[in-house]
């Protein structure tokens, strides 16, 4: 019964997972935040509307062997991997919070799980879309470091290790997110944004929130030593022509990192420093 739900799980994020890419690709092409949204999805090539079954997350991409029914151009492989990435993440949130109740969870808590599992979902979502658009464009919009500084705030008096719990932070909860955002804002500051961004200083904030302060610094060396090997990769690879040509010396934007890092210190509740 677990692993149908979690297969359900999964659908449900293959579908979100569509719908971030709309945001990631649409975001700051209109004057309005939500007039970006607006209209039906069309191939960015030909701007041929698309129809309904060229729209099925992942299968349609699949089917189509990744190119435009109309005019053939190749299709980013950044859709099928924001929907993959999107629909494991709803699945391993399901098992996360499943894994002490089982399938007994949805008859005897299923409000609290239902609340937690939305407000993590959503989080992690546009955790998602930060990780990509600063992959893309090497920047972090103000308006979802907002968004998400504020639902991580929120989940403060909403949440903690054991779900959904109402109920007063404590001063370090309040002060985790500024103990993690710090050595962000102080890099930025001295090295006049060539070391790190400002948006990674107001990510890290989030995040100290979202995951309290053992967890996210936690969260920080998986961040740091996965763009670590990232980057010793690419100087190794650099030796290939093709590889010099996509310019590796250029910046690497660490929004993803810190995602990746976050969502893994949340996932399995990491606690390296055991605080």
């Amino acid at each position: 019964m677990i692993f149908i739900l979690a297969i359900i799980f999964f659908t449900l994020g293959l579908i979100i997972g569509s719908f971030l890419n709309v945001v990631i690709c649409r975001i700051n092409t209109q004057e309005s935040f939500l007039g970006s949204f607006g209209g039906r999805s069309a191939c960015m090539s030909c701007q041929n509307l698309l129809s309904w079954y060229e729209l099925i997350p992942l299968f349609s991409f699949l089917s189509l062997k990744g190119r435009c029914l109309s005019c053939k151009t190749k299709i980013s492989i950044q859709y099928p991997l924001v929907e993959l990435a999107t629909g494991l993440i709803f699945s391993f949130l399901f098992l996360k919070f499943s894994a002490s109740g089982g399938q007994d969870i949805f008859y005897s808590n299923i409000f609290p799980f239902a609340i937690t599992y939305a407000y993590y979902a959503t989080t992690f979502s546009l955790l998602v879309v930060i990780a990509v658009y600063d992959l893309k464009h090497k920047i972090i919009p103000d308006i979802l470091s907002f968004i998400f500084g504020a639902l991580a705030f929120a989940g403060l008096f909403f949440f903690d290790s054991s779900g959904f719990y109402i109920h007063t932070p404590s001063i370090l909860e309040f002060l985790s997110g500024v103990f993690i955002a710090l050595p962000f804002a102080l890099f930025w500051l001295i090295s006049g944004g060539r070391w790190m961004g400002l948006g990674d200083a107001k990510l890290a904030l989030g995040i100290g929130w979202l995951l309290g302060f053992a967890s996210a610094l936690s969260s920080l060396v998986v961040a740091f030593w996965s763009g670590a090997v990232i980057g010793v990769t690419l100087v190794i690879l650099s030796k290939n022509s093709k590889i010099r040509r996509m310019g590796v010396k250029s910046e690497i934007p660490f929004a993803p990192f810190l995602v990746f890092g976050a969502l893994l210190a949340f996932l399995f509740s990491l606690n390296f420093f055991a605080l």
